[in-house]
């Protein structure tokens, strides 16, 4: 019950990377928070049927009130606020495209959900982190800034801003307590992957053959690295990003 008393956020919740994220800290003793755009009070629901520790709140991290009410949320229902995960994030919906031909609607939104949002949500909860004296914010990133991976430029580049913010929030925030690090996974089997074949038919098989373990990535192997990072015994490490990708790449 490493995290009993602790109050956690996870963005993007619900389902995929984000549920296992969730079950994962629930099963040490954390007090949970689901903020997603949809299905995050069902999610609360199956998970704690009573609602004494997982609330749900709808949220859509690219808007500046659902995160302040996300925060709210949390405070309101549990005195306090621990750990933010920004898990949130457009991905699995994406085709992959040539560079010419990604639609600038398409290049704005992913821009404002996966670093705007893990922006919003990072500031929703800071006041409170300062207020405390201490905290943990962990941004999930992705592999893929770090290889320079064809055909989705538009999330490469919001990932690779993630890095970039966790170094600097890091830096502007550690004498406060708060501790920032990040996460990046390779190409997981989550649910929204599963639900498009164009990505899994293009990316599923060059992925596995990069991995020095052969195997397919899933949710819950990236739970681990999160939980070190809100946990005590990473208490002096913050700037960093973890790559999570069976070993296809090495920094």
């Amino acid at each position: 019950m490493k995290f009993q008393g602790k109050t956690v956020i996870v963005t993007g919740g619900a389902m995929g990377i984000g549920r296992s994220i969730v079950e994962g800290f629930l099963a040490e003793g954390a007090n949970i928070v689901i903020a997603d755009c949809s299905n995050a009070d069902d999610a609360a629901k199956d998970l704690d049927k009573t609602g004494d520790r997982v609330v749900g709140v709808s949220c859509d991290v690219s808007s500046q009130s659902d995160t302040e009410q996300m925060a709210k949320t949390a405070l309101d229902k549990f005195g306090r606020i621990d750990v933010l995960v920004n898990n949130a994030g457009i991905y699995s919906s994406l085709k992959p495209t040539a560079f010419e031909d990604l639609d600038v609607d398409e290049w704005k939104r992913v821009l404002e959900v996966n670093v705007m949002g893990q922006a919003l949500s990072s500031r929703a909860v800071v006041p409170t982190m300062r207020k405390q004296g201490d905290g943990r914010i962990i941004n999930i990133s992705s592999g893929t800034p770090f290889k320079g991976v064809p055909f989705m430029l538009h999330y490469v580049a919001s990932k690779g801003a993630v890095n970039a913010m966790t170094k600097s929030l890091a830096k502007e925030l550690g004498s406060a307590g708060i501790l920032v690090n990040g996460v990046a996974p390779g190409f997981t089997m989550s649910d929204g992957v599963l639900a498009n074949p164009e990505q899994i038919e293009k990316l599923q098989d060059i992925s596995l053959k990069a991995r020095v373990i052969q195997r397919d990535q899933m949710p819950e192997d990236i739970v681990g690295a999160v939980m070190y990072f809100a946990s005590q015994e990473s208490a002096f490490i913050t700037g960093q990003t973890l790559v999570v990708d069976g070993g296809a790449y090495f920094h």
